[in-house]
């Protein structure tokens, strides 16, 4: 059985979107138990399922705009950090987050642990695709400043999540820069590009642009946390004011554009979906000793949903023990 500890507080729709996420997954899934780490009136409102599942009372919870190390060090029965305090300690396989991402990665650092041999954990998450195959990029922010070291370490640790939890065979490992040469970019970046090129356990296919992301470019983008945070918020925006002008236009035009509107709603519906980021499931602080993942802080019932299913995903495929043997053997 697999355990996965839940912060229930943490989030813009708690605890009522992740509670009402746990009953879809608890119904899907009979594999796992889920503990919810919160306040127990409040969950067992939104709760309807009865099996296999565990509520942690606790009245304390770290807010959006804590100071992730200082939350950490001084909430020590916040929801968020008794959940990781659990997997530290053996009684939860992982945790899920929508809170606080500073703190969570503090706790992920601080409390459940970084494997030996990581120089600095990446946070990756899967982005979509216009094929709907989508693509795997760290570090998404976990990191401000990254060494060439840490973005060679990156590939091998993407390449790792792609083989194994999202099943392709030869993954395709990208450099995010300023151009597909190999002498663009800064030093850092240069460098990074020799480190992969050389490395042999991956499938490094050179530089890759941000404008091609969407378009299948690679399986794994490679690029330093500010960067990173950058290109996923710019996509986010984007996604969003282009579905939301699509809408206005239709709303707002004559019978011809609702007409056409009628007759493309397939593909609008297509479209949709291909820019839905609720179906992908969170952000992975990859590096860990243990899963630990992190939910949109507007994550509604489905992304959480989506969340459990990718963290039984990573349970089932063991892929945390896998990397922990492959850099134990370096």
């Amino acid at each position: 059985m697999k355990k996965i500890a839940v912060d229930a507080m943490g989030g813009d729709n708690a605890p009522q979107a992740i509670v009402e996420g746990v009953n879809r997954a608890i119904a899907d899934f009979k594999d796992i138990e889920i503990q919810l780490y919160g306040d127990e009136a409040k969950i067992k409102k939104y709760l309807t399922a009865s099996e296999r599942v565990t509520i942690i009372h606790t009245d304390e919870k770290i807010n959006s705009d804590d100071e992730p190390a200082k939350a950490v060090r001084r909430k020590k029965k916040a929801s968020m950090i008794l959940g990781a305090q659990a997997v530290k300690d053996g009684q939860a396989d992982a945790i899920v987050s929508a809170g606080n991402t500073g703190a969570l990665l503090a706790a992920g650092l601080f409390v459940v642990g970084r494997i030996k041999g990581v120089e600095r954990p990446g946070l990756m998450s899967t982005l979509p695709s216009m094929s709907g195959k989508g693509f795997d990029m760290l570090d998404l922010g976990a990191n401000a400043e990254n060494s060439a070291s840490h973005l060679h370490q990156y590939g091998i640790l993407g390449s790792f999540y792609a083989k194994n939890v999202r099943g392709i065979a030869n993954p395709r490992v990208g450099l995010l820069n300023n151009g597909t040469e190999d002498t663009k970019g800064d030093p850092t970046h240069k460098e990074a590009y020799q480190l992969l090129a050389n490395e042999a356990s991956i499938n490094f296919i050179g530089n890759v642009e941000a404008r091609e992301l969407m378009n299948d470019a690679a399986d794994v983008v490679v690029t330093d946390g500010f960067t990173g945070n950058a290109v996923l918020k710019t996509m986010e925006g984007t996604g969003i004011s282009i579905l939301g002008s699509l809408k206005s236009a239709i709303k707002n035009g004559s019978l011809k554009a609702k007409l056409g509107a009628w007759l493309l709603k397939d593909s609008l519906y297509s479209l949709k979906d291909s820019m839905d980021y609720s179906g992908v499931g969170g952000a992975v602080l990859f590096g860990l000793k243990a899963p630990v993942v992190k939910c949109h802080g507007s994550s509604d019932a489905t992304a959480v949903y989506s969340t459990l299913k990718q963290v039984r995903t990573m349970l089932d495929t063991k892929v945390v023990d896998q990397l922990v043997e492959a850099f134990t053997k370096e």
